[in-house]
């Protein structure tokens, strides 16, 4: 008989040990490992037993244990030190503190997924797992962010496979009593809520949870309250559980929610408002006409479209994929349904709401709300996630900003860093310092690029011998979870004697490790099965290979990829060697990562937004082998690794894959192993050791997320908080403004056009270092110069006269002519030979505007006259 309600019981702790409370409930235990020492201390099967989670443990631990360590002086003394140094670093000045008083008082950063720690799992993959990141390393740098999700019953689900290697799901239930996060509550104790409307007088009710990430809060909004119907409460169920009107009762609950959630918590606790607001790719979208509503009927009473300004102005999107079919797009008439009739909102007309989710360009779907596009357009300031990703996000966004050329597509790259603390193994940490101090100090130290210098020194046997205890380590636990596996197969103890002998310590081990889609390619090793099946068995450099992954619950084709590697994993002469491991996750990528010498990744090139996991890897001292792709296209140096070659311009997949398969297995045999196996006298490889250490050394800092978080900072956060003060001053009075000249501008763009382009001096041949004089002559309508920013774009050109990396230049506005027109001129000088050419545009000018592109407005020459 199963029970009806299933609920926690948490233990009461004797006095001396009341701290451990605090402790267990602040996340920053799951990157700390000395407050780890003192959980596992408490009893140490037990904590391996709990998942090395401290909220279950202390609802594990007996009374009479904890008695015993109330009594114990020492250990109330180590609980207290963990106390004093928890308050501490929550206290203490750090990095975002030098900024002053520019720096934003408060951020807000909304995101469906958050990979914090396997105790809290609210992750599905990169996504959560890069924003679980962003928030550990603001907590680090002292940034003053509120992280705003949902809590998930179910979650992301758990994975296991059938006796034929098809995928199975299980959604286990993730009890909030059970959870490392407490109830936001109102001064009388009574739980705080939210409601969201939706049609039909329903509405959706959610309350608080807040997790504590170090410094940070991160609030998770829960629907499952008494106050919902039966359709309402499974709104949070399932992280991507659901699509269409499910899926868009989350990203409301996310977005509308998410915000009068934070205006909640603010107004509970005293944390200053946010003055940014970061939205995590476009789910959270609708973050901006909650926004919108609040200035329209608030005090400041504003039109929708000064509303508009005064939202972009404090607002960050951040798109994380490279393929429009990555995009949540619904229905135009469900978003009517919603945002409309009795449930539409004074002052916030639903056909506005649609204009800013249109595909308003050629080739867009008329019938469709795209949430990527609302999230471009609420947001003065976008970045893709790698420096590929950024050119391809401005390819793919460009229709937005018609007729400008793909590099002017205001979409700039802030490349994705990982959280060192969290990924990277205590012993590769500790070589940054002494055993005798390492205290905490270590945390810090590879937090910054001094820290990874330190590692780089390490002397070579020592550096090699902490990669093979890693990869000991590794072992262990895949032999655990294979036997595992085997059993929910169907297999019995006496069939699985073989594991004991699984991977080897001493064998070249290469790791693959992600979601699988089908353009990451899980089955591309699996190409020529021969040539796999001759690797992994190679009498004299053999490889082993570490594989997981999970698929989305409804693509049946990323199952069958897993069942074909697992099948082939499956055979008797091979499975010593090749292990798929099931329900990757936070927990199995902490041994993963450092256990692993090489991390391949090979999707079809560019599809891959920056992918972060070989970030991790390389942190831990492993090699990467990769397309050139997503980050490794930008930091592949050509001693941290290996590219594998990509078959550029070949149409047919199949020959593709085939001849990227042939690259990956030649790279394998001929570079990679034999490098591995290139020992010395002290049987040690001397030359691959030379790769980990110049990749510790250079790839390290790069890789992080302190980088990362202080880019987003210094180079999005900041302008947008500039930007928003000053819309908001003297009662959002430059607000008012804009709104109004940008629908001046509008109006009198067709009559912008440049009329004519002449250059002094200029023939078929000019001499190096020779200066030219260009003048345009502009009709501007009912503009005025102040109004626009006329520039000329020079450089080298190709053969058929398109720029390459192009400058652009403001022209000096010179004498009114006849008509209304201008002159405009500006002399440059010829500082690069060959092929040189230029133009002109004409692009719209106001002091709030972030570039010059923004509105996607311009006025080109449509023939050039004069030389």
């Amino acid at each position: 008989m199963r029970a009806i309600r299933r609920f926690t019981v948490r233990t009461v702790l004797p006095a001396p040990l009341a701290p451990l409370e605090v402790l267990a409930n602040n996340l920053r235990w799951s990157w700390h490992p000395e407050t780890r020492d003192l959980f596992a201390a408490i009893d140490p099967a037990l904590w391996v037993a709990s998942g090395e989670d401290p909220v279950r443990l202390l609802g594990d631990v007996s009374a009479e244990r904890l008695d015993q360590l109330a009594g114990d002086e020492g250990f109330v003394s180590w609980v207290a030190h963990c106390e004093r140094d928890l308050a501490a670093y929550q206290s203490s000045d750090r990095w975002y503190q030098t900024l002053g008083e520019d720096a934003p008082g408060g951020i807000a950063y909304f995101s469906p997924e958050f990979g914090i720690t396997g105790a809290l799992p609210q992750y599905s993959g990169g996504l959560g797992i890069l924003a679980g990141d962003h928030l550990k390393t603001a907590s680090d740098l002292g940034i003053p962010i509120i992280g705003i999700g949902l809590f998930y019953r179910a979650g992301y689900f758990r994975q296991s496979l059938s006796r034929d290697g098809w995928q199975l799901e299980h959604y286990p239930v993730c009890d909030p009593d059970g959870s490392p996060v407490s109830l936001l509550r109102e001064t009388d104790g009574t739980p705080a809520k939210i409601v969201i409307g939706i049609p039909d007088g329903r509405s959706i009710t959610a309350r608080i949870w807040v997790a504590q990430v170090g410094r940070v809060p991160l609030l998770l909004l829960d629907s499952d309250v008494e106050e919902n119907a039966a359709p309402e409460r499974e709104v949070t169920d399932r992280l991507y559980g659901g699509g269409g009107e499910h899926r868009l009762q989350q990203e409301m609950l996310l977005g509308i929610g998410g915000v009068r959630a934070v205006r909640a918590y603010c107004r509970i606790t005293g944390a200053p408002a946010p003055e940014v607001f970061h939205t995590n790719e476009g789910h959270a979208g609708f973050l901006g006409v909650e926004r919108i509503r609040e200035l329209v009927q608030g005090d400041a009473s504003l039109t929708f479209d000064e509303a508009l300004e005064a939202c972009r102005a404090g607002t960050v999107f951040t798109t994380h994929t490279p393929v429009p079919a990555g995009i949540d797009r619904f229905p135009r008439d469900l978003i009517l349904q919603y945002f409309g009739g009795e449930n539409a909102e004074a002052g916030v007309p639903v056909e506005r709401i649609l204009e800013l989710g249109a595909e308003s360009f050629a080739n867009g779907d008329p019938n469709v709300f795209n949430m990527a596009l609302q999230g471009l357009r609420l947001a003065q300031r976008a970045n893709g996630v790698s420096l590929l990703h950024g050119e391809v996000s401005r390819g793919m966004f460009a229709g937005l900003w018609e007729g400008f050329d793909p590099q002017d597509v205001p979409i700039t790259s802030i490349t994705n860093g990982v959280h060192a603390p969290t990924w990277v193994a205590r012993e590769i940490r500790d070589l940054a310092t002494s055993q005798e101090h390492s205290n905490g100090a270590g945390i810090e130290a590879i937090n910054e690029s001094h820290g990874w210098e330190l590692i780089a020194d390490t002397p070579d046997d020592r550096l090699w011998a902490t990669k093979r205890q890693l990869r000991e380590q590794l072992i262990v636990m895949t032999r655990q979870r294979l036997r595992e596996s085997w059993l929910g197969r169907g297999a019995t103890e006496q069939e699985l004697t073989w594991i004991d002998s699984v991977l080897d310590p001493d064998v070249l081990t290469i790791g693959f490790a992600r979601r699988v889609p089908s353009y990451k390619r899980l089955t591309l090793m699996l190409r020529d099965k021969d040539r796999l099946r001759a690797l992994l068995l190679d009498p004299v450099h053999p490889i082993q290979l570490v594989v997981a992954g999970k698929s989305h619950p409804a693509d049946d084709g990323g199952k069958r990829l897993i069942q074909e590697l697992v099948q082939f994993a499956d055979a008797a002469d091979v499975r010593h060697r090749i292990v798929f491991l099931p329900n990757y996750d936070m927990t199995m990528a902490t041994l993963l990562y450092p256990g692993c010498d090489v991390w391949l990744n090979n999707p079809i090139r560019p599809l891959e937004a920056s992918g972060t996991s070989g970030m991790k890897a390389a942190l831990n001292g492993a090699l990467n082998l990769s397309i050139l792709d997503g980050w490794w296209d930008e930091w592949f140096d050509g001693e941290n690794g290996w590219a594998i070659p990509t078959a550029d311009g070949v149409d047919d997949a199949d020959r593709r894959d085939d001849l990227e398969a042939t690259g990956l297995y030649e790279l394998i045999e001929k570079a990679v192993a034999a490098t591995f196996y290139d020992v010395d006298d002290a049987n040690l490889p001397r030359r691959w050791i030379g790769m980990v250490r110049h990749t510790l050394r250079t790839l390290g800092p790069k890789v992080l997320s302190t980088r990362m978080v202080r880019e987003y900072v210094l180079r999005l956060y900041l302008p947008a908080c500039t930007a928003s003060r000053h819309l908001q001053e003297g009662n959002f009075a430059l607000a008012r403004e804009v709104s109004g000249w940008k629908q001046r501008e509008r109006a009198s763009w067709p009559l912008v056009r440049v009329d004519h382009v002449e250059a002094e001096g200029v023939g078929d041949a000019v001499s190096l270092g020779t200066p030219i004089t260009v003048r345009a002559f502009v009709s501007l309508g009912d503009l005025n110069p102040d109004d626009v920013q006329v520039q000329l774009v020079y450089g080298r050109v190709d053969a058929d006269d398109l720029f390459i990396a192009p400058r652009h230049s403001a022209m000096t506005v010179g004498e009114a002519m006849d008509g209304g027109g201008w002159q405009y001129r500006l002399t440059i000088p010829l500082e690069q030979n060959g092929a040189f050419g230029y133009s002109v545009r004409i692009l719209p000018h106001h002091p709030t505007l972030a570039t010059p592109d923004e509105m996607g407005l311009q006025a080109v020459p449509t023939v050039i006259v004069g030389a």
